[in-house]
């Protein structure tokens, strides 16, 4: 679609809508502009609470780790059945305990690195650390769903620079992964083949959202975007978890995110800042049709300072955007890292 005029778009995996309005890309820009953070030269930086044999701030001692490390989070947003407190029912005031766990997961003891700069084996390592972690933490009974996400740099709230993720499982199904399971089984009933392997062949017929692709995954610039370079990393076929990946097919999956990554910090020859995540099914609850996905939302528009505000009419109202995805994925495929 290369329609310039205003238009909105339907993001098939929450029914939600996006304002695309093109004709605005031209517009002057005296509003916040943020500044360009450096690379991080240090492969080990003494303050660093995630650095190899360092102290966090609790007094735990970090082992002298040299690959990819987890720990149990040392300040979680959830505890265990002990730590919470039963609140009263209300039918207006409704709230219910939630229960999880938080673990912090360092890809390499290098403090210099960032996936962005890390070789294929060392992000196939981080793929299968995360299988395992899947594994481990969807066989238990209290636990509804795994959340395996990064926050990359200060401006998407990281509070370390370490390269690192998390994992947050939670004794509930959250709510972007419920929507997203809700539609998904919708679009099956309906069909019969599940919604993103039917929305990866249209995208492949297209080509003009592709960003790159290997034989078993791809990177695509979704038709509903709605952060200027937002991206959908995509399996080939249809599997619901991680644990469903062939060693082959974990190789890829990490080849397309080093590529993938490689290419936003060439974008604007800076760090690129994003929130990146994993979409996998519930583990307590059946998801027909449910397809495993990653998510990365960029905040970066114009350059390596001026970033998109979701503010105003996409707080009130719904996303706007002024870059077409059309657009995105063709200034992504300019800057690919082979």
């Amino acid at each position: 679609m290369t329609d310039q005029k205003p238009h909105r778009r339907q993001n098939l995996l929450t029914g939600e809508w996006v304002l695309v309005s093109p004709h605005r890309m031209g517009r002057p820009w005296q509003g916040e502009t943020g500044s360009t953070a450096a690379p991080e030269a240090m492969t080990y930086d003494p303050a660093c609470y995630l650095c190899a044999g360092n102290t966090r701030v609790g007094g735990v001692v970090n082992p002298a780790y040299d690959g990819v490390w987890v720990f149990d989070n040392d300040f979680p947003a959830l505890l265990g059945p002990d730590g919470q407190a039963s609140p009263p029912v209300d039918n207006i005031l409704i709230a219910e305990p939630e229960t999880g766990v938080c673990r912090v997961i360092c890809y390499t003891p290098d403090h210099s690195k960032t996936m962005a700069s890390m070789t294929q084996a060392e992000i196939t390592s981080l793929v299968e650390v995360w299988t395992t972690q899947w594994k481990e933490l969807s066989a238990r009974a209290d636990l509804a769903s795994v959340t395996i996400f990064e926050n990359r740099g200060a401006m998407m709230g990281a509070s370390n620079p370490h390269p690192h993720g998390q994992i947050w499982a939670t004794s509930s199904v959250p709510n972007e992964l419920a929507i997203e399971v809700e539609r998904q089984a919708a679009w099956f009933d309906k069909s019969g083949t599940p919604l993103l392997i039917d929305y990866l062949e249209r995208e492949l017929a297209d080509g003009t959202r592709i960003v790159c692709a290997n034989t078993h995954f791809v990177a695509l610039v979704p038709f509903w975007a709605a952060w200027p370079f937002e991206t959908l990393v995509l399996p080939r076929r249809s599997v619901a978890a991680l644990d469903e990946l062939s060693a082959e097919e974990q190789g890829d999956l990490a080849d397309i995110l080093r590529r993938l990554t490689a290419s936003f910090d060439r974008l604007f020859a800076a760090p690129f800042p994003y929130t990146m995540g994993l979409h996998q099914r519930p583990t307590q609850a059946p998801a027909p049709g449910f397809v495993f996905h990653m998510h990365f939302y960029p905040p970066l528009l114009r350059s390596a300072t001026v970033r998109k505000f979701m503010v105003g009419f996409e707080m009130l109202a719904m996303a706007q955007r002024d870059l077409t995805p059309e657009a995105a994925a063709e200034r992504l495929r300019a800057v690919l890292v082979d």
